[in-house]
């Protein structure tokens, strides 16, 4: 798991797994954001999966499944939407974390 640091309360990383949920808290995460749709690719694990493993772990979970290269305006309404939500500092996660950081930017600067 590669965290990369976007802001002071927010990371993104690539795919994580149900086990990288402890690590993830230790770091200091309250909230995880799923961007990725189920089954974009065989064997990941869903977002129900992760869900269940955040909340096992006290960590608050919600899932913004975005597609790839099809970014929307209700997508980054519904991350701003949880992103006002959930306790910060919040990790998120897609297959690469390019879209984690694209939608998290995108959500920011509707806030101006």
């Amino acid at each position: 798991m590669d965290i990369r640091q976007i802001t002071d309360d927010y990371a993104v990383s690539g795919q994580i797994a149900p086990d990288d949920i402890p690590a993830i808290k230790a770091a200091g995460y309250k909230s995880i954001i799923s961007h990725r749709p189920d089954n974009e690719q065989p064997g990941q694990p869903t977002a129900a999966e992760i869900g269940r493993a955040s909340q096992a772990a006290g960590l608050v979970f919600r899932h913004v499944p975005v597609v790839s290269g099809q970014m929307t305006q209700d997508d980054v309404e519904k991350m701003a939407e949880a992103l006002a939500e959930v306790p910060g500092p919040v990790f998120g996660y897609c297959r690469s974390g390019t879209r984690s950081t694209n939608i998290f930017m995108a959500a920011k600067q509707g806030e101006g």
